[in-house]
């Protein structure tokens, strides 16, 4: 089941069950007691939307705006360098990491799918970062490996956009080049889990402007979906409707021969296969 977010003429928003080229209004039959969708994560209520697959649609997707598919998740949890060729990319012999890297976004540093990202003027070195995001539908802490599966309730895309060079203002984080506002993405809309046959059998791909400079497999990740949901849930309470970026493959704009970042009226794309095509064109962001 593919669940969206989104806003129809500008006006208040609303979610629902998305259903070949069109969307099945939940918000309209459901909104009394579920008014979005972090409250039927919350609610454990999935079963419900999954009563309106066979609704006709409300909408077709044309004509609405999407918004990220969580539009408001209480922790926005993002991995780095977790692709096991991805370490090789920085070529500094370093062994593969014992622990994941760990850095938070606010969820206003991403926008939904169609949205345009912002190329800020403080700089000249917008990149992307295709990534899988992991979507927590049961909370818990000190979660065992071997139950974490069970807490993720869906999938989704991510542009995990990142400003290079203020990655590097600081010694010890990445915070302030990876919340410019609007510099990435999430969406288009979220894929049950149970829609998910393998989570280590997943690919992710990005384009720019129709080149593929990403791809890789879940196969290949130093710390697959059900280690990170564990690992995370130690320190942090994870919640219904908190999202994990689980890290980008190798290809990003940086690690070419000269960098290929980020300009206005690039479209990025990030594509995985059940889940379908976050699409988002860049523009420059007035100072």
């Amino acid at each position: 089941m593919r669940i969206a977010s989104f806003r129809v003429g500008g006006a208040e928003e609303r979610y629902g069950v998305v259903v070949g080229d069109g969307v099945v209004d939940a918000f309209r039959r459901l909104g009394d007691t579920l008014p979005s969708v972090h409250s039927v994560l919350r609610e454990g209520a999935l079963d419900r939307l999954a009563d309106l697959a066979g609704a006709r649609a409300d909408f077709a997707l044309q004509e609405v705006e999407l918004l990220r598919p969580v539009t408001w998740p209480e922790k926005i949890v993002c991995i780095g360098v977790n692709y096991l060729r991805r370490n090789d990319e920085y070529r500094d012999g370093s062994e593969p990491p014992r622990y994941p890297s760990v850095f938070m976004r606010a969820p206003d540093s991403l926008v939904g799918h169609g949205a345009a990202l912002l190329r800020p003027p403080e700089s000249e070195q917008l990149d992307y970062e295709g990534e899988i995001a992991i979507v927590i539908g049961t909370g818990g802490r000190r979660i065992p490996e071997e139950r974490a599966a069970g807490h993720i309730a869906a999938i989704t895309c991510m542009n995990e956009g990142s400003v290079r060079d203020w990655l590097r203002h600081a010694k010890f984080n990445v915070t302030q080049g990876k919340n410019f506002a609007a510099s990435g993405a999430l969406g288009p809309w979220l894929l049950t889990a149970d829609e998910v046959a393998d989570f280590a059998a997943l690919t992710v791909t990005t384009r720019v402007n129709g080149e593929t400079r990403q791809h890789d497999t879940t196969a290949n990740l130093a710390f697959p979906f059900r280690r990170l949901v564990s690992y995370l849930s130690t320190f942090f309470v994870l919640k219904p409707g908190d999202v994990i970026a689980t890290g980008t493959p190798l290809g990003a704009g940086a690690r070419f021969d000269p960098p290929q970042f980020l300009r206005a009226g690039d479209v990025v794309e990030v594509e995985v296969p059940g889940v379908g095509v976050l699409r988002n064109s860049v523009v420059d962001e007035a100072a």
